[in-house]
Parts: C-alpha cells; structure tokens; sequence
C-alpha cells in the first residue's frame, strides 16, 4: 500500500529531477516554444517542496490537490493549468483514503491524463506531454503489480517518440514543419515525473 509518505516522495524526487533537468527542457523548449518551460516547471515544483513542508499531515490525495494547487498558481504559461489539473484530478480521484494501491493510484492517473487531454484539446500523437503520459497509464494499469518501471520506461519512449512528430497543439503548433525534429519539453518533463514516482515506489521496497 502507499501511503503520504511515499507521496512525498514521489513529488519531492520530481522537483529535484525538475531542477537537474530545467536547463535541458528550456533548451528544448527554446526550440519549438518560449524557452521558459524548466525555469517555470523549476518554480512550481519548488513550491511545492515549500507547501509540503508546511503541511506535515495528509493523505495521498490532498497531497496531490496541494501540489497541483501549487503548479497553477506558481507555474506560467500553459504547463502550471496542465500539470496542476493532472495533480488534482488524480488526488481528487483518490479521495480521502490513508493508504492507496498501486492499482488504486494508476486508475487515479488514468482520470487525471483524461482530464488533461479534455483541457488542452489534445491526443497522443499531438506532440504534447500525452506522449509520454498516456503511454505510462497504460503500462502501469496492465497488470495487478502496477509496474512504476515499466511506466517510466513507456514514458521515455514516449518523449523519444515525440521528435519526427508534427506539433498539433500549444504553441509548437505554430511552427507547422518546423517543428519536427525536436523532442517535446512537455512530453520530456512528463517522463521526469513519471521516473520519480518509479523511484519513489523502488526506494519503498
């Protein structure tokens, strides 16, 4: 089962990927989109280290709601609105429960992805952080063991996959042809998150 603790986890191991990481996703961001994507994801998840030392209780899902509240309110652009309702849509999906299984959390993914899709007006295949999202809801929810490895593994190849794309949707879109050839920051930054919640189930074991 997983409990506050190891959600604490998961979201504290993706804001110190985000940091690691933020110059790089800039640096693909500064390709196809406005070159802010790390330093703004780097602020949100920055807050949100700050807003769970500041809430030493909780369940798995009002950790969740916290930190998406946090992404929206911190993050510019259109990544804080996206990651935000991702977190939130997922904590709401998993109510006011102590403990979760791994099964319970990747059907509460698999609502929170939804309900990013339904807000951005986007699809796999789009160019978009669904690339690497949808792909890792799928694999986490194939079996009964709930495989966090295969899901970031499917989330990587997902972010890999997104550079012959054609951007359909957000502002990568507006380059048309130009912008194939460049990984997705989104769909990148999406594979960092779903890697620490993997990292965060092995250091569990």
């Amino acid at each position: 089962m997983l409990d506050a603790e190891f959600f604490r986890r998961w979201l504290t191991g993706a804001a110190a990927a985000v940091d690691r990481e933020a110059d790089r996703l800039t640096e693909l961001d500064s390709a196809i989109g406005d070159a802010d994507h790390g330093s703004n994801l780097r602020r949100g998840f920055a807050a949100v280290v700050r807003a769970l030392e500041d809430e030493p209780s909780g369940t798995p899902g009002s950790l969740l709601v916290l930190a998406g509240r946090e992404l929206i309110s911190t993050v510019g652009g259109a990544s804080g609105p996206l990651y935000g309702t991702l977190l939130r849509r997922t904590g709401k999906a998993l109510g006011d429960a102590a403990e979760v299984a791994p099964v319970q959390l990747a059907e509460a993914l698999r609502v929170g992805v939804a309900a990013v899709a339904q807000l951005g007006g986007a699809k796999a295949g789009d160019k978009t952080m669904l690339d690497a999202l949808e792909p890792a809801v799928a694999a986490l929810g194939e079996s009964l063991g709930a495989s966090f490895a295969a899901a970031a593994e499917a989330a990587d190849e997902g972010a890999l996959a997104t550079v012959p794309m054609r951007a359909r949707k957000g502002r990568a879109s507006y380059l048309g042809e130009r912008s194939v050839g460049h990984q997705d920051p989104g769909a990148t930054s999406s594979a960092l998150l779903v890697a620490a919640l993997a990292s965060a189930a092995e250091g569990a074991r």
